[in-house]
């Protein structure tokens, strides 16, 4: 799919990887609206880029269904979504007294980073499946795993239940979706430089960086949006989930 003048969401778009995502599809020609619950960076970047910014809870489908409209009325119909909203605090499943996790801790990170992620990209679908195809595609949707959906560490249960059940998700939907032809694939980042990890000391960036064989460093987020990009470009890229994580593969903690 041709990126320039084609109308793109971002969820997740004020920082991180949504961020970089934002700003290569705009740099590239696409008309973006950013989707994210902290206005004051979203309003920023939507005017460094010339996009639109939405106030977003991602696991509220009035106002996912309210934004994706809102952003057809600017931008016309879109054609591209990236799904790169969600959190992940640590928290193992007993507490140092053998109390459980309690569960609405489990449940919010479900709620936002799968449930999230399956709201938005059925309200786009809904919005999309009956428009007029470009070429031999309608559109594409991109969502956000993370190699914690394989290799889930000590105190990421939830962390890693969510983005494995993101990665899941990806070939019975695009299986689901090749009737309208919109296509599907997931990106699994490892370690990448994201606001999360910006807050540690420097010298914690860098021995984290070093558990990659190669290349020996976090991610930059730039390079996350690259993967967007060349999944949007490439039409045989359907129903994957693609690890980019410079071969590092985690240890238990």
């Amino acid at each position: 799919m041709d990126i320039k003048n084609t109308a793109a969401i971002v969820t997740g778009g004020a920082s991180g990887l949504g961020a970089a995502t934002a700003s290569l599809l705009a740099q590239r020609g696409a008309k973006v609206a950013l989707f994210d619950v902290n206005a004051e960076l979203g309003n920023q970047l939507a005017d460094e880029i010339g996009g639109s910014f939405h106030s977003v809870d991602v696991t509220d489908p009035e106002m996912v269904k309210s934004a994706v409209q809102d952003a057809e009325g600017l931008h016309g119909k879109a054609r591209i979504l990236v799904n790169c909203a969600g959190i992940g605090p640590p928290a193992k499943v007993l507490n140092r007294d053998g109390s459980p996790l309690p569960l609405e801790d489990f449940a919010k990170v479900i709620q936002i980073n799968l449930i999230g992620t399956f709201n938005v990209l059925s309200h786009f679908a809904a919005r999309l499946y009956e428009a007029e195809p470009v070429g031999e595609e309608r559109g594409v949707i991109v969502n956000t795993a993370s190699v914690a959906a394989f290799e889930g560490q000590i105190g990421q249960a939830a962390y890693s239940a969510s983005k494995s059940g993101v990665a899941g998700m990806a070939l019975p939907i695009a299986r689901e979706f090749a009737r309208y032809a919109i296509r599907v694939n997931t990106i699994a980042p490892g370690l990448f430089l994201t606001p999360m990890l910006e807050t540690l000391p420097q010298e914690a960036q860098d021995s984290l960086g070093k558990q990659a064989p190669f290349p020996s460093r976090l991610g930059k987020p730039e390079e996350y949006a690259q993967m967007v990009e060349a999944i949007i470009s490439n039409p045989m890229l359907n129903a994957e989930t693609i690890r980019l994580d410079g071969a590092i593969r985690m240890a238990p903690k």
